[in-house]
């Protein structure tokens, strides 16, 4: 099996603060920092650290040889990441408050200038039973979703940043669509009733995670893990990319939101975003000390 992820890739500008700025003010950083990052980079360098064998399907620009370098050191497969010469890297602006709330600000650069003819192409090795991972940070993802439940994959929707049209192209071919709890809440408004797909995922934050099976109608929810946040940016991202290992490599449900669980918890002790996520190891010898905190119906 394989996590396949077609997703973003950026340059992180991270800034640390002592709050984050009011409209008009301008605020001093005390700290700045350039990393990996993107939704979808965040993704992959989870399911990568968590033991998946992980395919990228992404593009950036010439000057972003360091970040497929970081990319390739993770054990990340790099071979359908698209150099656009004539494009820039996407890249974010991330501000960091001392309270680990942050605000964001991104732009697509590379990210929303993939072709059909390059996906169509680089999604041909993928087989019945890979998972393939996708976000609203790049085009072309219902395209993704297509061909991916038309291969058998298992296909996991990050619909974020939260864009109606999108999701509803998208949602006829995604097996799990996964939101947090703000994003939930935008899509019930926007499409009461049943949902076409097979699980619903929520990220509640500190009150942990639901995952809804549909068809079934049954929820498992997972508590939190209690520790001192430093830095949220890339939790989701974190939990996602475990997750999607996890279902990969054969984990029922319950295992996998509590592991993907574990793993976010460590990764917002930590500064940054995908360099801040876990090995498989730490979070092995995390859960090992950890008290019973099993998901419930």
């Amino acid at each position: 099996m394989a996590v396949w992820n077609l997703g973003s890739i950026n340059i992180d500008h991270v800034y640390r603060l002592d709050n984050l700025p009011r409209p008009g003010e301008t605020l001093a950083a005390r700290q700045h920092g350039r990393g990996i990052g993107g939704k979808g980079a965040n993704q992959s360098l989870a399911a990568a650290k968590a033991g998946a064998r992980t395919h990228h399907l992404g593009a950036v620009g010439a000057d972003a040889g360091w970040l497929l370098e970081g990319l390739r050191s993770s054990g990340i497969e790099t071979d359908a990441i698209h150099i656009l010469p004539d494009t820039p890297t996407g890249h974010a602006i991330i501000m960091v408050d001392d309270a680990a709330e942050n605000a964001i600000v991104i732009e697509a650069g590379a990210n929303r200038a993939l072709e059909p003819g390059w996906l169509e192409g680089a999604l041909t090795p993928m087989r019945a039973g890979d998972t393939l991972l996708i976000q609203n940070e790049t085009n072309l993802q219902a395209m993704a979703a297509r061909l991916g439940r038309a291969a058998g994959a298992r296909v996991i929707y990050s619909a974020a940043p939260f864009q109606l049209d999108a999701l509803q192209e998208v949602l006829p071919h995604v097996s799990i669509l996964a939101l947090n709890e703000g994003e939930a809440q935008q899509l019930f408004a926007a499409i009461p009733g049943d949902l076409p797909v097979e699980q619903l995922l929520i990220t509640r934050g500190a009150q942990g995670v639901e995952l809804r099976d549909l068809r079934k109608g049954q929820t498992l929810r997972q508590p939190a893990f209690a520790v001192q946040p430093v830095d949220t940016t890339g939790a989701g991202d974190c939990f996602a990319g475990y997750f999607a290992a996890a279902l990969d490599r054969g984990d029922d449900a319950a295992q996998a939101l509590r592991l993907a669980s574990a793993a976010a918890a460590i990764q917002v002790t930590r500064h940054g975003a995908g360099d801040a996520m876990p090995l498989l190891a730490e979070v092995q010898a995390f859960l090992a000390k950890a008290p019973p905190h099993h998901p419930s119906e």
